[in-house]
């Protein structure tokens, strides 16, 4: 009976990728070392002082008469008050902040709007430029035509111009920077890496830009050639998208989540000092751990040599 039975032997060839330890460059961090030193970082239960002179901020309890943090993060003083700012939470708006984010719905002259925060903004009809920049009340009609401007999924850029009550933002359009966003990559980081600077729209020398939302949304996309302004900011390009323009895009992206993944600030030089030195690598190579870590060190580097 065996000699009927004949093995079929297969062979199954698998590719492995095989990782060999690298010699790295020695880099100083100690100046970048010594400035979290001088931070007063603190984790729940921590004792910030037992003076009785301070008043009790966000982020603290008296615990028999000495204030604790109730939360992990920075210590914040003001005059006599004392908050702990968290290191990692929700988005917590500020009138003037640029954000970036997704309609979810859309209501009776207002869309509500998804910005990684607590509770869902708010876009009024009324913050909205019209098409053609028309200055005028809104009608029944301008209702009616909500959904020509924006539907739910459509991705806007925006500033917030206030703050209800109940922590609700409050959302405005108008100007031509603002408005719906087009052709490009969202990445979804921690609100806290993101530096405050006077302006979060960078276009960036490698022919892409990107959008630094306060509320950890990132939008990069082709730098546009013109604008229309007779859109009034609802004009999205529909054109395909470059093999080269892709490329950068997907290496911008990559270095964030390198950034982000080693709590890098984020802000316009930072991305570009990282996407320089992310160069020498493979666009998916930069999220393998060892080369994730070489490009983020020469990053701090160069930051460090810029700032000293």
């Amino acid at each position: 009976m065996t000699s009927n039975k004949s093995a079929v032997w297969k062979t199954v060839s698998m590719a492995a990728d095989m990782r060999l330890p690298t010699i790295r460059k020695q880099v100083s961090l100690s100046a970048s070392l010594s400035a979290l030193d001088g931070k007063d970082l603190v984790v729940p239960g921590d004792v910030i002082t037992s003076d009785t002179g301070f008043m009790r901020g966000h982020g603290t309890y008296m615990d028999e008469e000495k204030l604790t943090a109730s939360v992990a993060g920075e210590v914040e003083r003001v005059n006599k008050l004392i908050c702990v700012r968290p290191l990692k939470t929700r988005f917590n708006g500020e009138v003037g902040d640029v954000v970036v984010g997704r309609v979810t719905e859309v209501q009776q002259k207002r869309w509500k709007v998804e910005t990684n925060s607590r509770l869902d903004s708010v876009l009024l009809l009324s913050s909205v430029n019209l098409p053609g920049g028309e200055l005028r009340r809104r009608s029944a009609e301008d209702e009616l035509a909500m959904r020509d401007y924006l539907l739910e999924g459509d991705l806007i850029s925006a500033e917030v111009q206030s703050v209800f009550s109940d922590g609700a933002l409050s959302l405005h359009t108008r100007s031509l920077k603002y408005g719906k966003l087009g052709q490009g990559v969202l990445i979804q980081l921690s609100p806290s890496l993101i530096k405050r600077q006077k302006t979060h729209f960078h276009n960036l020398p490698c022919g892409t830009s990107i959008i630094l939302g306060n509320n950890g949304f990132v939008w990069l996309y082709p730098t546009p050639g013109h604008q229309d302004e007779e859109a009034g900011g609802y004009y999205t390009s529909l054109e395909p998208v470059s093999l080269s323009d892709r490329e950068v895009i997907s290496r911008l992206r990559n270095c964030l989540l390198a950034l982000s993944a080693h709590k890098v600030m984020l802000y316009d030089t930072s991305v570009l000092y990282c996407y320089e030195s992310s160069m020498p690598h493979q666009i998916k190579d930069i999220l393998k751990p060892e080369v994730m870590e070489e490009v983020v060190m020469v990053t701090r580097q160069k930051l460090m040599e810029q700032e000293g």
